[in-house]
């Protein structure tokens, strides 16, 4: 039996019900130094500034696992930041009007650097980072990348020692673990959850159509807020960004969280800092993704799936690579679109199943321009191969 399921981003917005108040006008006196890039000015700190110390761990009559808990929390929370986004809207009946959003971050590096979810400051206006202590400092998205939902921001420290994560490894985790969600859901600052790990390499479909691979399942508790915090092992180390939890009601968790490896935030944090965006490799072609229900309508029942290539680049990579596109004259109705028919049919990059075009996203995700990647393609009713050198994707 199949049952509905809401995947849902943990990004706490004020159209989530029992989330935040709903958007108002702005009143005057009633914006804050968050609200407005030209008034804002991030704490001084005073001569001498020093970060407090934390309260000791009293052990007395404690177990095993809740001082190892109480450890781990003490180890990472000042490397765990609150981010508040702030839109400014103009309205003829309202005036103006602010919406805020509010979700995790976990500091990288003590330059002020921080990962967090795409999803958490697309389209900001403004970025606040709140600190483990309450101190705000206004942000600013240094990059992005959709295909991933990650991003990175950047607070500048003035002179204020950050403390950074240590990172450990997910591909050698396994279900059963213990691990520990900290983050800031539903707006409550570091707030600290534990649990398992429930599931590894689960494949997830994003809000923009991409398919998130390996990611970590887990049954720690969180929610909305926690999009952009830290999924830590025992030892205190990340090894994920917690970023969606599948929950039926469409409201808060309920054991089905996941999170990104980190793996994953590594590999592309460098090249977020440095351009702003992730250079992936990419075939220069127009396709989509072929279904018994189209294969019956091109009269080739014998496809079961695949990416049908609809156009090949003039003078591109696909093109030189000997791939064929279709045959405009070709046409063939399908909704409102008519799609030209007679291009090669991709089922396998590199070895691995392309099945739609989802797959075929996927296993460019982590390619670079000049990788060479070899296609399997069907033409004609017969198999073929070829080898092809990516381009720059756009």
């Amino acid at each position: 039996m199949l049952t509905k399921r809401n995947l849902i981003p943990l990004l706490i917005l004020p159209l989530l019900l029992s989330c935040m108040s709903a958007s108002r006008p702005v009143e005057d006196g009633d914006v804050d130094a968050v609200s407005s890039a030209t008034t804002w000015t991030d704490p001084e700190l005073e001569e001498g500034f020093s970060e407090p110390p934390l309260p000791e761990i009293r052990t007395e009559g404690l177990t095993a696992q809740e001082i190892n808990s109480m450890e781990v929390y003490r180890s990472n929370i000042r490397a765990i930041v609150n981010v508040t986004t702030i839109n400014l809207y103009n309205s003829r009946y309202t005036g103006i009007y602010s919406q805020q959003g509010s979700g995790s971050g976990v500091i990288v590096s003590d330059e002020g650097y921080i990962i967090t979810n795409k999803h958490v400051v697309a389209d900001a206006d403004y970025v606040v980072v709140t600190l483990y202590d309450g101190t705000n400092y206004q942000a600013r998205i240094v990059g992005s990348d959709v295909e991933s939902d990650l991003a990175v921001i950047k607070l500048s420290p003035a002179g204020r020692s950050l403390q950074t994560i240590q990172t450990g490894k997910s591909r050698d985790l396994q279900v059963g673990q213990k691990v520990l969600a900290l983050g800031n859901p539903f707006g409550l600052e570091g707030t600290l959850t534990t649990g398992i790990i429930s599931g590894l390499n689960r494949p997830l479909q994003t809000a923009d159509g991409y398919l998130l691979n390996g990611m970590i399942q887990t049954d720690a508790a969180i929610n909305p807020g926690n999009s952009g915090g830290a999924l830590l092992n025992s030892r205190g180390e990340l090894i994920g960004i917690n970023t969606m939890i599948i929950s039926p009601g469409g409201g808060g968790s309920v054991g089905i969280g996941f999170a990104i490896p980190v793996e994953t935030a590594l590999r592309i944090i460098p090249e977020l800092i440095e351009t702003g965006r992730v250079n992936r490799g990419w075939i220069e072609i127009e396709a989509l993704s072929m279904t018994p229900n189209l294969a019956r309508q091109l009269s080739i029942p014998f496809i079961r799936y695949g990416v049908l290539i609809t156009s090949v680049i003039d003078g591109g990579n696909a093109e030189e690579a000997g791939l064929q596109g279709g045959d405009e004259r070709r046409g063939v109705g399908l909704g409102l679109n008519s799609i030209a028919v007679g291009g090669d049919i991709i089922t396998s990059i590199n070895g691995r199943d392309i099945k739609n075009v989802l797959d075929y996203f996927s296993v460019l995700e982590s390619s670079r321009p000049g990788e060479e990647y070899e296609v399997e393609y069907i033409r004609d009713g017969s198999m073929a191969s070829t080898v092809i050198v990516l381009a720059e994707r756009p």
